[in-house]
């Protein structure tokens, strides 16, 4: 926790110096206690970098495509000059993006991080897939994910300026 409270209080750090007067002092303290909210609902008192960076991804105002790049990059191994992202690897990036929406009570069964990871590797012989494939089954916009381009849609959205008139 102590780890991550110093990463975060970091990065606000640069955020506000970048963006004077839009981040609240007290964004790290607010940021930690959604990451145990999520990641530690049994107050063991330790929540893991990998998932931390995870959430930290998904609720970044990055766009969808670097999003995805970046999860592949936290969850791919090293195999020769490639890196290849396993079964279990996709399990485990699902089961941490799925703790967001579950801290608004839109939580997901074992079951659906199950059949997309069977969805994901549909056809593939090999333990695991290279970035293109990961990255085309995201586009495709899984069930199980189906928030992350909706956020992701709406925050854009709020950016979106016009002349039109209304009446």
């Amino acid at each position: 926790m102590q780890q991550i409270f110093r990463m975060l209080t970091k990065l606000f750090q640069r955020a506000r110096f970048e963006k004077p007067g839009q981040v609240d002092p007290r964004a790290a303290e607010f940021t930690l206690s959604l990451l145990v909210a999520m990641y530690d609902r049994s107050g063991t008192g330790y929540v893991k970098i990998r998932s931390a960076a995870a959430a930290l991804i998904a609720l970044s105002g990055d766009t969808l495509l670097a999003k995805y790049r970046a999860f592949f990059q936290f969850y791919a191994v090293p195999d020769g000059k490639v890196a290849l992202i396993t079964r279990s690897a996709l399990r485990s990036l699902l089961t941490d993006l799925n703790q967001i929406p579950a801290i608004v009570g839109e939580s997901c069964t074992l079951s659906c991080v199950e059949i997309a990871t069977h969805d994901c590797f549909h056809g593939v012989l090999n333990s695991a897939i290279v970035e293109e494939k990961f990255l085309s089954w995201l586009r495709s916009e899984p069930a199980v994910l189906l928030w992350l381009p909706t956020c992701y849609r709406l925050s854009a959205t709020e950016m979106v300026s016009h002349q039109a008139r209304c009446r």
